[in-house]
C-alpha cells in the first residue's frame, strides 16, 4: 500500500490492491480527514488555525465517474436527484465550501461538516428542497484513529521530502 509506495513499489492504492476509482475516492476522503484531524491536533491550539473537512453532498455530475459505463454516468445523477435526494450541483457544493470557510457556526476546529435536507436545486429547473442546515457530522472510527492519522502524517512528510 502507501508504505510500499515509499519503497518504490508499484501499488497505487493505499491498501496495496489494484486501482479502483470508487475506492480511491473513499480512501482519499479518509486520508483528507485524517490529515485534517492531525493538523488540528498539532496546530490549532498553538497557532489558532481552524481546520475542518466537509461532505457537501453527492456531486454526481463530475469526472469522478469517468471510468464508469455510459449508462451509469447517465443514471447515477438522476438516481441521486430523484430517489436519494442527495444530489448537489457543483455550484451548490462550492457554496457549501464557502459556508464552512466563512460561517461563524463552522468555527469549531477538527470537525467534519455536512448538511441535512435536500439540495437547493437540481441545476436545470427543479427545486430540491430547503438546502438543509449545516451540522457537525460524526466521523467514522477509521477517521478517529489517532495512530493511523499520525502514521499517515509521518509517511506524507517522507513522501514530500519534509522528513
Amino acid at each position: 500500500g502507501l508504505g510500499a509506495g515509499l519503497a518504490g513499489g508499484a501499488n497505487v492504492m493505499i491498501d496495496g490492491g489494484e486501482y479502483d476509482g470508487a475506492k480511491a475516492y473513499k480512501d482519499s476522503k479518509v486520508c483528507n480527514m485524517l490529515t485534517m484531524r492531525e493538523m488540528h491536533k498539532r496546530w490549532h491550539d498553538s497557532k489558532g488555525v481552524t481546520f475542518g473537512s466537509l461532505y457537501p453532498g453527492c456531486v454526481a455530475e463530475t469526472n469522478l465517474f469517468r471510468e464508469k459505463r455510459a449508462w451509469f454516468r447517465w443514471l447515477f445523477p438522476r438516481f441521486q436527484k430523484y430517489v436519494t435526494k442527495g444530489y448537489v450541483s457543483q455550484e451548490e457544493a462550492g457554496q457549501r465550501l464557502a459556508q464552512v470557510v466563512s460561517s461563524p457556526e463552522a468555527k469549531k476546529s477538527g470537525r467534519y461538516w455536512s448538511w441535512n435536507g435536500e439540495a437547493k436545486s437540481f441545476g436545470e429547473g427543479s427545486a430540491g428542497g430547503s438546502g438543509g442546515a449545516l451540522f457537525e457530522n460524526e466521523p467514522s472510527a477509521e477517521v478517529t484513529d489517532d495512530a493511523k492519522a499520525e502514521k499517515l502524517w509521518d509517511m506524507s512528510l517522507k513522501m514530500t521530502g519534509l522528513a
